[in-house]
């Protein structure tokens, strides 16, 4: 009987650069895809498949194994994932820059980076690679199916989001983010104590995450007072301010995001809160 030779299988970035436009996540071999494809929910972002380049997609063959996760609503075990290390799960992390820049700065902190564009999963590990860093897994699809299939209760120390979209015209306000039904998924899943920090050049959106996390009594706002630069007491806010926004942490370094916000005169509000 003759032996039938092994179907060649498509690599981690020729998998993630075909995937079709419409699903939600960009790593399939899974039963529930299916599923996923026929959600009807809003979506807070447009899923895009760029062209890699010759890097990205080889750091994405060379890494996918050690660094990758599909998102495809397996359930994960951090413990094991992280070695133990407390994890803050990130949501969006563009090319990469700030993430490797932050895992490189804290390796005994472990980063869960998810994002739906496949370049930005090619140069985040390559970044990883040139650093060395052990403490990052890059998640590759939609975060509420990471959120709501995949993590278990309790077992984040932190939520990051950073620059998110801000889908400024006001029909578009429903696919953002940072709404109560992300917080319903999110809080369950953050340990007592793990801290939220988001950060927006965009001042409209600024002020509804501030709503939307004050608005939970689960969380703290660790700074109520603050107008983006400190402390203030009640009577020295400017008249029409509105308190509640964190200066920029030492430990968040200035994104591609943020300069470009910057330089169109745009002003960046951080937002700190705490589990309770």
């Amino acid at each position: 009987m003759t032996a039938t030779a092994p179907i060649p299988q498509p690599s981690p970035s020729a998998r993630l650069s075909a995937a079709p436009a419409a699903y939600p996540a960009p790593m399939y071999p899974h039963k529930a895809t299916e599923a996923q494809h026929r959600e009807r929910r809003i979506r807070s972002f447009q899923p895009r498949r760029g062209r890699m380049t010759n890097a990205q997609a080889g750091a994405l063959d060379r890494g996918w194994e050690q660094y990758g996760i599909p998102i495809d609503g397996t359930p994960l075990d951090l413990g094991e994932l992280f070695g133990g290390l407390p994890v803050t799960l990130e949501i969006g992390f563009g090319m990469g820059e700030t993430t490797a820049a932050m895992a490189a700065a804290d390796p005994a902190a472990g980063i869960l980076a998810a994002d739906v564009h496949t370049p930005g999963h090619g140069n985040l590990i390559g970044l990883l690679e040139r650093d060395g860093s052990q403490n990052v897994r890059t998640a590759a699809g939609d975060a509420v199916i990471l959120l709501r299939d995949m993590l278990a209760d309790a077992s984040l120390a932190g939520l990051r989001v950073y620059f998110a979209d801000p889908w400024p015209k006001p029909k578009h306000h429903k696919r953002r983010l940072v709404q109560p039904s992300l917080l319903e998924l999110v809080l369950p899943r953050l340990a007592p104590g793990a801290l939220v920090h988001c950060a927006t050049d965009w001042e409209p959106y600024a002020e509804q995450m501030l709503e939307v996390l004050s608005a939970s009594p689960e969380l703290e706002n660790l700074h109520p007072e603050g107008d983006g630069t400190g402390w203030l007491e009640p009577a020295e806010h400017p008249e029409g301010s509105v308190p509640g926004y964190a200066p920029r942490p030492d430990w968040r370094p200035v994104t591609k995001f943020e300069r470009a916000g910057i330089a169109k005169g745009h002003v960046v509000h951080d937002l700190l809160f705490r589990r309770r």
